[in-house]
């Protein structure tokens, strides 16, 4: 690529959270990792292996024209990475602290490229890579498939490799004929969901309104409930999780028909599976009798809600708000939900979370949220091989009823799965 070219629709959609974001905020659109090196590899190692991942993904060496804030446009790749991997010595630091204080440091999209790392040493030898990069550049699926890659290359090296496809041939494609009629049918979908979804929203009182929350639910007995209810309703655990999140939430609300925001990761399969960049983006979906009081019924429905959603996952936000404009009556989501899901094989290598899953009783942590960004009810579960967490953001709702909707949810789960 030699010259300018429109964002693809995921950087489309990540340009839209943050165009009109204020200079304090440039660093909440960033994502921190501490990935554990092997024994007795050499920081050389190290530096190739993270030189060969940058010449082998474009999106690591792209930068952006952000001057036209309603067009912005992707630069051709840099042709090499000129910088080195700097060391850090950090004998009893936590990793995963050091990288979330490298990603409070925004990015300049249009100097930068849009990620950095370090080499985190202990008494001299190489003990983690902090990798820290713009939501522009990678989405969950594709640091996961960096992480992978970065191993593979200090285990077992695949020498010179050629470069992969980058976000600027899947715009090619978004912006072809093709994907131009995808574009409107998924605008259409837009439409047709706006037009049919009711009025409900979570409740907001004085006490609460300008405030953010977030609160993450670790439960070890609500992952064998999940896939118990999955088995019954023959569908997948994230559609459980969404049905008793839903089911929460249409309690907090009074209201039986929610339009809800799905997180769609468009890597259903193709060319564009492996692709480091980001490609989520959200999605609306109706839920009907989300008030039910069974479970299997709802996840079983919500299942074929998020299939047709998701069908229509690539879409032009610029178009979307365009069409909102034009339908200044339409509902806003009740809430939002995103089953975080990674490439397989994460398992072999990865190193543990920072704090190990509770084994015992459920248990409900307050943080301070690094990013508001997003929608004001936002759900992210995620599944470990013991137990299943769920982080909600919650704007303009207060800790009660924050830990409400989680505990509910909790509550959802275990009763459907003990039905006989």
């Amino acid at each position: 690529m030699s010259e300018e070219v429109p964002l693809s629709l995921g950087q489309l959609s990540v340009w839209h959270d943050i165009r009109e974001l204020p200079a304090r905020r440039w660093h909440e659109p960033n994502n921190a990792a501490a990935w554990r090196l092997p024994p007795g590899v050499s920081a050389a190692q190290v530096r190739t292996a993270v030189r060969t991942l940058a010449a082998r993904h474009p999106s690591l060496r792209t930068r952006y024209d952000l001057h036209d804030a309603d067009a912005p446009r992707q630069l051709p790749p840099d042709a090499d990475l000129d910088e080195d991997l700097t060391a850090l010595e950090g004998a009893d630091a936590d990793p995963l602290a050091l990288a979330t204080g490298l990603a409070a440091e925004p990015f300049h999209l249009e100097q930068q490229l849009p990620w950095r790392a370090r080499l985190l040493t202990r008494d001299g030898a190489p003990s983690h890579l902090l990798f820290v990069k713009h939501h522009i550049a990678a989405d969950a699926w594709a640091q996961e498939l960096l992480h992978q890659e970065f191993r593979q290359e200090l285990t077992a090296p695949r020498g010179p490799v050629p470069a992969a496809p980058g976000p600027a041939d899947l715009a090619a494609e978004q912006y072809g004929p093709a994907g131009l009629r995808r574009q409107a049918a998924a605008l259409d979908h837009w439409m047709h969901t706006l037009t049919q979804a009711p009025t409900a929203t979570l409740p907001r009182t004085p006490a609460t309104t300008g405030g953010t929350v977030q609160a993450t639910l670790h439960s070890a007995p609500a992952r064998p409930a999940a896939h118990l209810v999955a088995e019954r309703a023959r569908v997948s655990v994230s559609s459980v999780l969404l049905a008793a999140y839903v089911r929460s939430v249409a309690r907090t609300c009074g209201a039986d028909t929610l339009l809800v925001q799905l997180m769609s990761a468009n890597r259903f399969g193709g060319r564009w599976k492996g692709l480091v960049t980001s490609m989520n983006q959200w999605v609306p979906a109706l839920i009907e009798d989300a008030r039910t009081d069974d479970l299997v019924k709802l996840a079983d429905a919500v299942h074929w809600s998020g299939l047709a959603a998701f069908r229509h996952g690539m879409h032009d936000v610029t178009a979307v708000a365009a069409l909102r404009a034009r339908m200044p009556g339409a509902a806003e989501p009740a809430c939002a939900y995103n089953y975080v899901a990674v490439p397989d094989d994460t398992a072999a290598g990865a190193p543990p979370p920072r704090t190990p899953w509770p084994a015992g009783p459920p248990t409900l942590t307050w943080e301070e949220p690094f990013t508001t960004i997003g929608p004001r009810c936002y759900a992210r579960a995620l599944e470990s091989p013991d137990a299943l967490s769920v982080r909600l953001t919650a704007k303009d709702l207060g800790r009660e009823r924050c830990a409400e909707v989680l505990w509910y949810l909790h509550e959802s789960l275990l009763t459907a799965a003990a039905a006989s």
